[in-house]
């Protein structure tokens, strides 16, 4: 049975796959640690290499190797790894980690987070408040909800189980693999195991167990 156990960081992230592993060595559950991420990046920061990184104004590295597309604005404090691509009228508000060979497209926004190497969010994305593993991908026009509509704050609740993270913003914690179809919204809160699926124009909230197809709510099928 789906309980918290299946939402730690362990079940759902490779920390090899992100330049960010130090930051979660101290928690359990990813979401502990959204409130450290622009600290990190600051002190992180300091220590990149100067061969392979530049520092493009206060608090922003980039490496040398990433395709930084004119139009596209990026606020510190900020981490764009190597092979990434931030593409036209992408926005980086700040306290944003893009991994290695991810894809940041056109007008999407970044605000407190963390993407896993080779992440994908290429188009009219919204990613607030959240920390996207390995692969993980958002379809066009899908969005991460950090706030809740009464403003209070966000439960995570996976089977009979929850968690008071005691925070106001938070959107979603994507494991390893996961596939968000075009259009989705991911309430504040969603916790999506590795290698599963969302249909498109899905409205997700709550915990999605690994290797499962989102269908609505209520049918959620078994992936293999």
């Amino acid at each position: 049975m789906a309980g918290l156990k299946d939402t730690t960081i362990e079940a759902l992230y490779t920390l090899e796959e992100t330049i960010a592993a130090e930051l979660f060595q101290n928690a359990t559950y990813p979401w502990e640690v959204l409130p450290d991420i622009k600290n990190f990046i600051i002190a992180l920061g300091e220590k990149l290499p100067e061969d392979l990184y530049e520092k493009r104004g206060e608090n922003v590295w980039v490496a040398k190797s990433a395709k930084i597309f004119p139009s596209a604005y990026i606020n510190g404090p900020a981490i764009i790894d190597e092979e990434a691509e931030i593409r036209h009228c992408a926005f980086i508000r700040g306290s944003a980690i893009v991994g290695k060979g991810a894809v940041v497209g056109n007008s999407t926004e970044l605000k407190n987070v963390i993407l896993f190497n080779k992440v994908q969010v290429p188009h009219y994305n919204y990613v607030g408040d959240s920390i996207l593993g390995y692969k993980a991908h958002m379809g066009a026009g899908s969005i991460t909800s950090n706030v809740k509509s009464d403003k209070t704050l966000v439960i995570v609740r996976a089977g009979e189980e929850q968690y008071e993270t005691g925070l106001k913003k938070f959107g979603a914690m994507l494991g390893d693999h996961v596939e968000v179809g075009c259009n989705s919204v991911l309430n504040p809160g969603t916790v999506i195991g590795r290698y599963s699926n969302v249909y498109p124009t899905s409205m997700v909230r709550g915990f999605i167990p690994a290797e499962s197809i989102y269908k609505k709510k209520g049918e959620i099928a078994e992936k293999y």
